[in-house]
Parts: C-alpha cells; sequence; structure tokens
C-alpha cells in the first residue's frame, strides 16, 4: 500500500502543477506570435542549447522520432534549423540551429513574461532559494 501524501505536499504539488500549466499557455502563445507551434517551439529551444540527433530530440521531448522528423523538416523550411554530419559520426545527422533560429528560440525565451512578472516580485535572495530548491529537487548540482 502506498503510504498517503501529507497535506503540505498535495499543495505543493498542486501548485508546480498551476505553474506548469501557466508556463505551458503561455509558451504555446508566445510560439504562436512567431508562427511556430508549441513543439516547434520546445524543438528549437532544446536545439539552441545544442544540436542534436533526432533520436535525442525524440527521448528528450518524450515523443516518437518520425514527429520529429516533421518537425525540423518544418523548421528547416523556414530557415531556423538546418541538418549536418555528426563530426563524432558522420553516418549520423545532428540538427542545429541557424543563426535566425538561435535569436527565434532566445526571444522565445526571454518573451514569458508569465515566469519573469511573478519572479520578479521575489527578492534575489529568494530567487536564488527557489533556484536551489528546484534543482535539488531534480537531482541537479547547484552552478
Amino acid at each position: 500500500m502506498t503510504p498517503r501524501a501529507d497535506t503540505l505536499t498535495v499543495e505543493v504539488v498542486d501548485l508546480i502543477g498551476t505553474v506548469v500549466s501557466r508556463y505551458y499557455e503561455e509558451y504555446e502563445h508566445a510560439a504562436a506570435e512567431h508562427s511556430l507551434t508549441g513543439a516547434q517551439a520546445r524543438v528549437l529551444r532544446l536545439l539552441s542549447l545544442e544540436p542534436l540527433p533526432m533520436r535525442k530530440i525524440a527521448q528528450c521531448l518524450k515523443c516518437e522520432p518520425s514527429n520529429i522528423t516533421g518537425i525540423v523538416d518544418r523548421l528547416e523550411s523556414r530557415g531556423l534549423v538546418e541538418r549536418r554530419p555528426d563530426p563524432a559520426d558522420r553516418r549520423v545527422k545532428l540538427a542545429a540551429p541557424t543563426d535566425e533560429g538561435t535569436r527565434t528560440a532566445e526571444a522565445l525565451r526571454t518573451s514569458l513574461s508569465f515566469a519573469r512578472e511573478p519572479l520578479g516580485r521575489l527578492t534575489v535572495a529568494e530567487r536564488t532559494l527557489l533556484k536551489e530548491l528546484l534543482q535539488r529537487m531534480l537531482g541537479v548540482a547547484p552552478e
């Protein structure tokens, strides 16, 4: 039998769910302002961190590789992404953002006022603590 979560944990989980839901809603809106779908915007954001093979993009976004191929095709036709050989294994193609794709990904990232406005109500110390707590929850080493 699974132990029941305490009331505080349930409340925190509900709040996290609300934050995630609002984030995705705003992300979809921001993507549309750049004539992108939410999926296209998420792929572009991921590629702005590092060029990746299709299979790895699919793993990161938890979807089928065939879906990623179509998304990358559309991003490539808009000049936001290009395919290039992987220097470590020339049989593998990497999807990588073009300069325009990198600019678009950054514009998307900085246009999310949902995150910026509420976080702006917190002090630097509170934002730092929140960042550290989230990193700890995710098992990410602090910077």
